[in-house]
């Protein structure tokens, strides 16, 4: 299927947006790969949130010293604007879930759809992909 059209998963992420004043959602991959977005946002705008949240994200971990002398995984990073917030955390290996929501927004609940649906999504996105069916029998279906 064309990375340029599909968007599979993108239901999914309109969970988040439950939330009252949680905007758009978007799922990116490590390198700012766009994999799906909410309803609400462009193919095209969402692509480019996604290069940019790669790099945020990027930045991000890089900062982990500055947090703790040993070791100490990324989890989540919250940017505060004076109109909102975006939230990112890990979304499985390789994968990223934004999501950005106004200011009165309750953040706890969008961070804690974000996890619930990290775990949904972690069964799709850890998924092996299906390469050629094979019947019981061991022939081609």
């Amino acid at each position: 299927m064309n990375p340029r059209t599909a968007n599979e998963l993108g239901w999914m992420l309109d969970e988040v947006l439950k939330v009252p004043e949680a905007r758009h959602a978007i799922l990116l991959s490590a390198d700012g790969m766009l994999r799906a977005h909410s309803e609400g946002i462009t193919r095209d705008e969402a692509d480019r949130q996604a290069a940019a949240l790669s790099g945020l994200q990027s930045i991000s971990r890089s900062t982990a010293e500055f947090c703790a002398r040993e070791e100490s995984p990324w989890q989540q990073t919250l940017v505060e604007f004076a109109s909102g917030y975006v939230f990112l955390i890990a979304a499985g290996t390789g994968a990223y879930l934004a999501v950005s929501a106004s200011q009165n927004v309750d953040m706890e609940a969008v961070t804690y759809r974000m996890h619930k649906l990290v775990d949904r999504l972690g069964k799709e996105l850890t998924s092996p992909p299906r390469h050629d069916a094979v019947s019981h029998a061991g022939g081609p279906a």
